[in-house]
């Protein structure tokens, strides 16, 4: 029954290297523009296409001249767009066509067709060139064998000769001229002729392949024998008593084996391929892949534990010796240590992901936790990994295949309990070679990562012994399901206090040491620390400066080495080391008594000679010292406008390295009413900037402004550094502040910084980030915060001294918020 009539217009898809056939399903992707605008047009009309072949598959633009006159109409029954632009279709070839001419179309190919009358014929002769096409095919697929079996199962159901061969052209591998002839054909005799004859052909070809491979094969059996000849060669060695060597290894590695308390599967998977080793020559290629993969199984530790240390309070010391703060973290390994003191059967061990900006001590934490708890550590960077392969390994069947970093990093940790650091797990990417993140799932899983299984190991492996840790910038980046393994703890940035402490605990101390002055005094002002952090650096973590305060140190190093200090001191610790070694002339052996109080005296001698030494080098570090070895100041608050100026207000930005001060400057012009956006802006930042155009529209009575203040005046909004670009919706209440400003030329209240998501309604919803923008700006020496008033439990996280030397104001509307930044704004109610 047909569905459309003999002469119909249709959009044509030119196709490359493919002829498609009535009654076949094929899928295809379509990339050109020209193509992807017809099949658009076709959805919306019937969704029917017509599919024809260009002559020419380099051909990148077809003409009418490149395009083959015949074709097939096709309906689509799925269509799928792709990221890249591109469109999978899923059609169906219906009834063979002929182009009659093409319709003028610019955007795609649009042609009327002709269709191709198929009327059934059941005379003699075409029966028996039926029957003759079916027994060539059969020859074929004898020698083929590609062809799945439900296909040959339709071919034998066949009741029309045209449909045969529509069925059998589309399944056998030709060439598309062929394919173009016999589709083209509208006899049958000559179309069943055609294809017996093709089959014919294409059946002698297979046939000679066959006789190829045949004389191929005989040829391998010659290595075959070779094989046979070593293993009688290998059996007169036993008999003769000469096979007590191991060329292979094999017997050495068996020994080590059965010394490793593996499981039972592991080593049932060993033995077999041990005797494979054994029956090996030892300088083929599969001997080496074997070898290296039973090394492998022979040093993971796979019952090798270290002892674990469950003290409360030594984990406590621990802890504190070696960061500064950071009490949940502390909290939650002391957490876990009580747990395993109570359930010592419990294996599982927790996921825990830090979250913080750069140089917060993340890293170094992770170290001191597996110091507090006696376990080995060990790290992995994932910072630009994007192949599955790095975390599960590949298959030993590939050249130099070998594990996942998961695996090598538990034979580098030697025990099967480690603390394992996952660094920058929100860096990773994905790939055509697979997603690592997606492969990390089952390794941070508790509930899977008992049975670990790794591509080149083949055999389960147990995680759930290892505490695993990962740390990252940001949540947004992690993938959810790989975010839900894991027990995020957020490690803010460091108040300015925090930073001084930081400095005079850990940083100096540590600088000292790596910069040869620990012989030295070297004492640093508070002042001189505050200077560095206020005037050289601006950061969230202490990473600056740490490289702040070692170009200080290096400094002074150069001043002691031209001075001769070292050198005064090395010779006074050869002198002494020396006195110490020569023994008095006639002095006889002293009882153990003496020998100690004589050992006392001399560590008494000593201290008092390094003290004496250390005199002649002492430095006190002042505020004019650090602009001396430093230079001019990097930080001069160039953010900060000194005096008040209307449309200049200061709002509070989170980013990926803490907490950093965003001005939004707003001025008026003349002009049509437009709003000019720049300054980066991404497309959230842009609709709250409308939201508060809008609301100050909406409420321009209550706020005492004209209320056609943008009919003759273009406004225009930009945020400094440009090249950074800025989004999310926290700036709302900043831009309506701006604006507000700009309108009423009047600038906000000094010192004042400013967040909080608006609505047209006025309402001020809450924002995350709250810590790190008020650290932000208190190092920009802001005195007042406004926020929205459910984030009032949020100023209770922040640092002591933090709250004691800055405001908050909290707002509930954006009137409130408004009245605090303008007082006596509003008209009285």
């Amino acid at each position: 029954m047909k569905i459309f009539p003999s002469r119909t217009e249709l959009c044509l898809v030119p196709l490359r290297d493919m002829v498609i056939f009535p009654h076949m399903v094929v899928p295809f992707f379509v990339g050109r523009k020209k193509s992807i605008r017809a099949v658009q047009e076709a959805m919306g009309k019937g969704k029917l296409l017509f599919l024809a072949t260009q002559k020419h598959n380099n051909e990148e633009e077809p003409g009418e001249e490149d395009i083959y006159p015949i074709g097939t109409v096709a309906r689509i029954l799925q269509m799928l767009k792709l990221p890249d632009g591109t469109i999978r279709l899923l059609v169906e070839g219906n009834e063979r066509a002929n182009i009659v001419r093409y319709l003028e179309s610019q955007a795609y190919f649009k042609v009327q067709v002709r269709t191709i009358q198929e009327s059934p014929n059941i005379a003699a002769d075409v029966s028996a060139l039926t029957r003759t096409v079916i027994n060539e095919f059969n020859r074929y697929n004898a020698l083929y064998k590609k062809i799945p079996k439900e296909i040959l199962a339709g071919i034998e159901k066949v009741d029309s000769p045209h449909k045969l061969v529509n069925m059998i052209c589309s399944n056998i591998p030709i060439k598309v001229e062929k394919k173009i002839e016999l589709l083209s054909q509208v006899d049958i005799r000559q179309r069943l002729e055609n294809l017996a004859t093709t089959l014919a052909m294409e059946t002698q070809v297979l046939e000679i392949e066959q006789k190829i491979t045949s004389k191929v094969r005989k040829k391998i059996q010659k290595t075959q024998k070779e094989y046979f000849l070593q293993e009688q060669l290998k059996e007169i060695h036993k008999e003769l008593g000469t096979d007590k060597d191991d060329p292979t290894g094999a017997k050495d590695l068996e020994t080590k084996l059965k010394s490793k308390n593996l499981p039972e599967d592991v080593f049932q998977k060993c033995e077999k391929e041990l005797k494979r080793l054994a029956r090996m020559q030892p300088i083929s290629p599969e001997s080496a892949v074997l070898r290296t993969y039973l090394e492998w199984i022979v040093d993971l530790p796979w019952s090798e534990s270290t002892k674990e240390i469950r003290d409360i309070e030594y984990a406590r010391r621990i802890l504190d010796e070696d960061h500064y703060d950071l009490k949940k973290v502390k909290e939650r390994v002391l957490d876990f240590i009580a747990v395993r003191l109570l359930n010592r059967d419990q294996a599982k061990g927790p996921i825990l992901c830090f979250v913080g900006p750069p140089g917060t001590g993340k890293t170094s934490l992770g170290k001191s936790v597996a110091r507090a708890l006696g376990r080995d550590f060990v790290r992995i960077s994932l910072g630009g990994v994007r192949d599955e392969a790095e975390i599960r390994g590949h298959r030993k069947t590939y050249v130099g295949a070998l594990p996942g970093k998961i695996l090598q990093s538990m034979r580098k940790a030697g025990s099967r309990n480690p603390v394992f650091l996952l660094d920058e797990v929100d860096k990773m990417s994905s790939d055509f070679r697979g997603d690592p993140a997606s492969a990390l799932l089952e390794v941070l899983d508790p509930e899977q990562n008992s049975t670990f299984m790794d591509h080149y190991l083949e055999v389960q492996y147990d995680l759930s012994h290892v505490m695993f840790i990962t740390t990252a910038n940001s949540v947004h980046n992690i993938p959810y399901p790989l975010r839900d393994r894991m027990e995020i703890i957020h490690i803010p940035g460091y108040s300015e206090f925090e930073k001084l402490k930081i400095a005079q605990a850990f940083l100096i101390p540590k600088q000292i040491e790596e910069n040869g002055l620990g012989w030295a005094k070297i004492t640093f002002q508070e002042a001189a620390i505050l200077k560095i952090i206020r005037s050289y650096t601006m950061e969230s973590g202490v990473r600056s400066l740490e490289r702040e305060i070692a170009t200080v140190l290096r400094k002074i190093a150069r001043q002691a080495v031209k001075k001769g200090l070292p050198a005064e001191q090395e010779a006074a610790e050869e002198a002494a080391s020396t006195e110490e070694a020569r023994p008095e002339e006639g002095s006889v052996q002293e009882a153990p008594a003496d020998e100690a109080q004589s050992e006392k005296a001399t560590e008494e001698e000593s201290r008092k000679e390094a003290s004496r030494r250390k005199s002649h080098f002492s430095i006190t570090v002042t505020p004019k010292r650090i602009s001396e070895y430093l230079g001019n100041e990097s930080y001069q608050e160039k953010m900060l406008d000194p005096t008040e100026k209307a449309g200049l207000v200061y709002g509070l930005a989170w980013t990926e390295l803490g907490g950093r001060l965003l001005p939004v400057e707003v001025a008026l012009l003349e002009g049509k009413g437009e709003l000019i956006l720049t300054g980066s802006l991404g497309e959230v930042m842009k609709e709250s900037a409308q939201t508060a155009l809008s609301y100050l529209r909406a409420h321009a009575e209550d706020l005492k402004i004209p209320p056609d203040f943008s009919k003759d005046r273009d406004i225009h909004i930009h945020v400094p550094e440009g090249s950074i670009p800025k989004d999310g919706p926290s700036a709302g209440i900043t831009i309506t502040a701006g604006l507000l400003s700009a309108l009423r030329n009047k600038a906000v209240r000094k010192g004042y910084a400013m967040t909080g998501e608006i609505t047209l309604t006025g309402r001020l919803l809450p924002i995350g980030g709250i810590k790190e923008k008020v650290l932000a700006a208190h190092r920009n020496r802001m005195t007042d915060v406004l926020m929205p008033e459910m984030n009032s439990k949020d100023i209770e996280e922040l640092p002591k001294e933090v709250r004691s030397t800055m405001k908050f104001h909290l707002a509930e509307t954006i009137l409130d918020a408004l009245l605090i930044l303008f007082p006596k704004t509003a008209k009285s109610r």
